[in-house]
């Protein structure tokens, strides 16, 4: 059974008891700063929103869906239609570890990749990998040191990586990068309140990029009442007045 969501200028299916986007995905739509992107993939696109929503951002641009979930697939092929964007936006199924030497993209070269990968380490024996949710945010089809081989391979050079992380993870993540010639020049960490420790990292990689990082200022999500701050309001789309459902916050 499918939700109908909307957020900021998009309308969204959902699953309503299977994976269901966060608020990672916001994070990371409202992170990317290029000027202009002409080819833009979302490697691990889920429902398409994050994709759907940069095609909107950049009116131009052809953007490209990688899924491996055929249930994922379906949904996000519904949200393209539903959004009149299929003369701009593709969705393929496809399993990201096989996108370096497979058609249809080997040849492909983009502006933009972006990913809300699975980051989470399984546990033994507790997790099924017939488990919607649990493949889209656990590494059991999608170590991280495939999906940055993955996404320097089909970047073009001095094309951008976008990418949300764990920040106990960050030096994984930066000498992965730079193992496949991703070099990482932006990174903001966020944070639940203004006085907790940062639950997640953004970060910006380019593809032969020379070294030297900016850590810009943080994005704090709520203030210390519960609320979103004014800030993430702007990034959701919603009016201060607004009593809306937020995205699920799992690391909240």
């Amino acid at each position: 059974m499918l939700t109908l969501d909307s957020i900021r200028d998009i309308r969204l299916y959902q699953s309503k008891e299977g994976y269901r986007f966060s608020v990672d995905a916001l994070l990371l739509f409202s992170f990317v700063n290029l000027p202009r992107a002409a080819t833009i993939a979302d490697l691990g696109a889920g429902s398409g929103i994050i994709g759907i929503l940069l095609a909107r951002k950049y009116p131009g641009s052809r953007v490209t869906l990688i899924e491996l979930q055929e249930s994922l697939v379906r949904i996000a092929g519904k949200n393209v239609e539903l959004n009149d964007l299929a003369d701009r936006v593709r969705v393929l199924q496809s399993d990201i570890r096989l996108l370096t030497s497979a058609e249809p993209l080997h040849q492909e070269k983009f502006d933009l990749i972006v990913s809300n990968p699975p980051f989470r380490r399984p546990r033994t024996g507790l997790i099924s990998l017939s488990d919607e949710r649990a493949l889209a945010r656990h590494e059991l089809a999608l170590p991280l040191e495939e999906l940055v081989r993955t996404a320097s391979h089909l970047l073009r050079h001095h094309g951008r990586f976008c990418l949300v992380y764990l920040p106990e993870r960050l030096f994984d993540v930066s000498g992965c990068m730079r193992r496949y010639a991703l070099e990482p020049k932006r990174a903001r960490f966020v944070h639940s309140t203004s006085s907790t420790a940062a639950k997640m990292v953004l970060i910006e990689a380019v593809k032969g990029g020379r070294p030297g990082v900016k850590v810009e200022a943080p994005l704090v999500v709520y203030t210390s009442d519960g609320a979103p701050t004014t800030e993430m309001r702007q990034i959701y789309g919603a009016k201060e007045s607004d009593d809306d459902t937020w995205p699920e916050d799992e690391n909240r």
